[in-house]
């Protein structure tokens, strides 16, 4: 049986970069969504792990660090393919203009 790996929010990564989670403890959510979470925001293993009460799991940082080890590189593969796509909105927080020679901040 092959699962498919789901990052939330970002789609399949594909099926060929899948890895397996037989004889793991926790679903497969929980240990996805937790190494998502390290991989993509500024967190510490600890701060991953802390995170997880809030689905019902209480993971040690230790779990984390070894789930990271072992299944992370095929979330970095795949948040580096992404690339931005049609419809992918960037709201810039500050604009610079030059009007008549003269460098003028829009929003801020």
């Amino acid at each position: 049986m092959i699962l498919e790996l789901v990052v939330p929010g970002r789609g399949s990564l594909g099926s060929s970069a899948s890895p397996s989670y037989q004889r793991h403890r926790y679903p497969v959510e929980i240990i996805s969504h937790c190494v998502w979470r390290y991989v993509r925001f500024p967190l510490s293993f600890r701060e991953a792990g802390e995170l997880m009460p809030g689905r019902s799991a209480l993971v040690s940082r230790e779990t984390v660090r070894r789930w990271c080890a072992q299944f992370g590189q095929a979330y970095v593969n795949g948040l580096r393919r992404r690339r931005p796509r049609p419809g992918d909105t960037w709201h810039p927080d500050e604009v610079f203009i030059k009007v008549n020679g003269v460098v003028t901040l829009l929003g801020g």
